[in-house]
């Protein structure tokens, strides 16, 4: 049953939460590179972990879809996201 409660609710997080702040935030990202007529290799290093770690955060939901996170896997990225957003 807790399983259900963490997977659901690290999945609502994902959803509402975190996939939503990493798109705004590449977003930006691609606003500043259009402005600038051009992208720094900080940028574009910047651009590239944004959208491996929105890609990460899609995965996991596909993974918490089909059942195949362990509990303690979904209590171990639960508790790093909520760390992580309350930094």
């Amino acid at each position: 049953m807790e399983n259900v409660i963490s997977s659901e609710k690290l999945k609502r997080l994902l959803e509402s939460e975190i996939i939503p702040d990493l798109e705004g935030a590449i977003d930006e990202l691609f606003e500043d590179i259009e402005k600038s007529k051009g992208a720094t290799e900080e940028q574009k290093s910047e651009l590239k972990e944004l959208q491996e770690m929105r890609d990460e955060c899609r995965e996991i939901i596909s993974e918490l879809d089909r059942d195949e996170l362990k509990d303690d896997e979904i209590e171990e990225i639960l508790s790093e996201l909520i760390d992580s957003k309350s930094k």
